[in-house]
């Protein structure tokens, strides 16, 4: 067992994201005081099935597109953040004394992680951080336990060896996430204070809705919907392998008829998915309105896909960029980027990790 998901300040470092469909690195700076700078980022496809459930099925191929995608990234840097997967992760959050030291509390977190994590604690990496006083007695303090298998962790290592990086840092997908998309909230009307902001997360097969509320996860939940579902749909309406298909959905050249037969009944049923998970929120929690839908992950780059949600919902939404407070380098294509920033939010929060107590 080791104390090793949450890690203090390193040596500069990049934020690696290795989802199932591609891998994605962000580096960014410091350009001033609490403003970053995006200095480089890079995304390469992974080959189908090499990641699949946040399990790396093929470390070769990972690691290669690991070192293909760090080529074209051009960094000297070779430390990296990491994530593994929010469904991979138990989380707890605990209320223990006030002013207890560091082995104190790690004796505490273990006698706590004994009686919730289903396997032995020799085969977790387990980790805690403080959040602060507890709202109820002064006396006390909330603390964050995260276990996971230790394998996820493993394996995730094993890719970044393989690929001559260091890997610094092991987060949790979910928390990266946060961290940029903190960024994004704080932009919208009145700074996001006390308001319900949905953050819709479309990966290749699963949508991942999380409510964030002050800066805190208060809900999240995962429906097995995603983008290659309308690449399946391309694949057989007009007899394209799933790599043709997966190149015309990102550059184009599709028949005539493919936005009115395919890509608005998709946009209509994501739409519909997202306006379930609203609906499974106000049931389930003693909230009833969201102010506001972030959309996130690589199909939020649909055109108009934002209009649709809104029209659906009722509720505003638009699409999630991390960047769009950031300087960037001359280096960054900035029309690209734009395109590219819903699928490099957890990349850019892991890249925020170059920060952490600065």
């Amino acid at each position: 067992m080791q104390f090793d998901i949450f890690k203090a300040k390193a040596p500069p470092l990049f934020g690696l994201d290795i989802s199932s469909s591609s891998v994605k690195m962000v580096e960014l700076a410091e350009a001033s005081a609490g403003v970053y700078r995006v200095e480089r980022y890079a995304i390469e496809p992974l080959a189908r099935d090499a990641v699949a459930d946040g399990n790396i099925n093929n470390l070769e191929a990972v690691a290669d597109a690991v070192r293909r995608a760090h080529k074209r990234l051009g960094t000297r840097l070779k430390h990296v953040a990491m994530a593994v997967p929010t469904g991979a992760v138990i989380t707890k959050k605990i209320v223990v004394a006030a002013g207890l030291r560091e082995t104190e509390l790690e004796v505490q977190v273990e006698g706590e992680a004994n009686q919730y994590i289903p396997f032995a604690l020799e085969e977790v990496n387990l980790d805690f951080q403080v959040i602060g006083p507890s709202p109820t007695s002064p006396e006390e303090q909330e603390i964050l336990i995260a276990a996971t298998r230790k394998e996820r962790v493993e394996d995730r290592v094993a890719v970044a060896d393989l690929a001559g990086l260091k890997p610094l840092v092991m987060d949790v997908e979910s928390y990266a996430q946060q961290s940029a998309l903190e960024l994004v909230v704080h932009g919208l009307p009145g700074g996001g204070k006390d308001q319900n902001v949905a953050v819709v997360d479309v990966g290749a097969n699963v949508m991942q809705v999380t409510v964030m509320r002050n800066d805190q996860s208060v809900y999240t939940r995962e429906q097995a919907f995603g983008g290659n579902q309308l690449t399946q749909e391309i694949v057989n309406r007009y007899g394209m392998s799933a790599e043709e298909a997966e190149n015309a959905k990102r550059s184009g050249g599709l028949p005539d008829d493919f936005e009115a037969e395919v890509l608005r009944p998709f946009m209509e049923n994501l739409s519909a998915e997202v306006q379930r998970a609203l609906q499974f929120f106000f049931t389930s929690t003693q909230y009833h309105s969201v102010e506001h839908i972030l959309l996130a992950g690589g199909s939020a780059v649909i055109t108009g896909l934002d209009e649709v949600v809104t029209s659906r919902t009722q509720v505003t939404t638009t699409i999630a960029n991390p960047f769009a407070t950031m300087q960037t380098s001359n280096r960054i294509q900035l029309k690209r980027l734009l395109v590219d920033a819903p699928s490099l939010v957890v990349a850019c929060g892991l890249a925020m990790r170059r920060f952490d107590g600065a």
